[in-house]
């Protein structure tokens, strides 16, 4: 290892009580998304950052946009950390807005404390740790005082629990940013190239409220969604027989996430909401699995008298797949991590989907690498004891700026 990334490894360790400290601070501020309010996260991100001299530029998305997407409030940011001339640009990022932390914990989820090696919190894990890691990993490089080439660019977004499309979609959309390389937020034991497609679709069956000592004189939309569950149920076993070729990524999935009806015990239903997730795998046509599941709900109810089914789409993501230059990515986080960890971390895909596809639709490489565990049923992510090994922080951050320093380097 060049003496350079040893001097990065070594001054990450001695400013790591600090970068836990930072973290901390990161998971003491609540996104729940919904209801969404991530604006005070970002203004508190913007206020830390300008101890470093770094300025954060706040890019608020407009609040009839938010609102009409079901959220309250959207401020992205950019920190901007310009070079000499005749290297790439290279963005980090990582995404605020969590799911809410629900029951059963053992730990204030937004307490940020250590316990065993650990840190617990909602977020500490999936990506609010990758705050951390990203701004450590570039105050480090920067620490060097060695000459760089090129830019960085800190991409902090609040809307990937959402679908991101006001996230990095936004300052994508907008032309904010063209980077010419992403690590986006991931964990430290693998290096993600590829993720599923997602579909979501709100299934709203109307029928006809009737009382329920006289049925008849009702549409039962209960009924009706019953039929659309089983449809979509019915077709797993035909899901399970299509694979993937992408390590880490086996079949599509299909299921019903939530469902809301009725009036009343002794009412016929004349309403039930239904919203799906349908996952796909790379190797899919997006549009084409669009075209059959509309149409597999609306044969289920075909020549229902009084039923009507309104079928909203919610979204369609594209899978991430490898760009020309993610190979880049993944030979430099490797060798880094060999030289960190000493192992070599595979890279590979994964079932979720996430923000890094929305560099990748615009063709920018982009690979998923950052804090964490081996598996995400590790780290308790999105559910009660969210948590995070603070060496596998430590590890990331390293691993992270020697790879920054391989692309900047000058």
């Amino acid at each position: 290892m060049s003496t350079q990334k040893e001097q990065l490894a070594s001054w990450i360790d001695a400013h790591f009580d600090e970068e836990v400290g930072f973290l901390q601070k990161m998971l003491q501020v609540p996104t729940d998304t919904p209801p969404g309010n991530n604006a005070p996260h970002a203004d508190t991100v913007a206020e830390l950052v300008k101890a470093y001299g770094w300025n954060a530029e706040k890019h608020v998305v407009p609040s009839d946009v938010v609102h009409a997407y079901g959220m309250e409030a959207i401020t992205n940011l950019i920190i901007r950390r310009p070079y000499q001339a005749g290297g790439p640009t290279v963005a980090l990022n990582a995404h605020g807005d969590v799911v809410p932390p629900g029951d059963n914990w053992s730990y204030p989820p937004y307490g940020g404390v250590i316990d065993d090696g650990y840190i617990y919190g909602r977020a500490a894990a999936v990506s609010k740790c990758d705050f951390a890691t990203y701004i450590f990993a570039v105050r480090a490089l920067e620490a060097l005082g060695v000459p760089l080439k090129g830019a960085l660019e800190l991409h902090f977004t609040y809307d990937e629990e959402f679908g991101g499309l006001l996230g990095p979609g936004w300052l994508l959309e907008q032309k904010l940013t063209k980077p010419d390389f992403v690590i986006a937020a991931g964990f430290s034991y693998g290096i993600v190239t590829a993720h599923n497609a997602c579909l979501q679709f709100e299934i709203t069956v109307h029928g006809k409220s009737g009382h329920g000592a006289m049925p008849e004189t009702g549409h039962d939309a209960l009924q009706a969604a019953t039929k659309i569950l089983n449809a979509i149920y019915g077709q797993l076993p035909e899901l399970k027989k299509i694979k993937s070729a992408v390590p880490g990524i086996d079949s599509p999935t299909m299921l019903v996430g939530r469902i809301d009806g009725g009036t009343n015990t002794n009412v016929v239903p004349g309403k039930v909401v239904m919203k799906m997730d349908r996952r796909m795998i790379p190797e899919e046509d997006p549009a084409a699995v669009e075209k059959q599941v509309l149409a597999l709900i609306e044969d289920a109810v075909r020549g229902l008298p009084g039923i009507r089914v309104e079928i909203k789409r919610l979204l369609l993501s594209q899978a991430l797949k490898p760009q020309p230059g993610s190979e880049k990515l993944v030979a430099s986080l490797q060798q880094n991590a060999q030289n960190v960890m000493g192992e070599l971390i595979p890279a590979h895909g994964t079932p979720l989907y996430a923000d890094a596809r929305l560099y990748g639709e615009q063709g920018i490489p982009a690979v998923m690498y950052g804090a964490g565990p081996r598996t995400v049923p590790e780290s308790n992510a999105k559910k009660a004891d969210e948590r995070l090994l603070l060496e596998d922080l430590r590890k990331a951050t390293k691993v992270v700026a020697q790879t920054l320093y391989d692309f900047l380097g000058a």
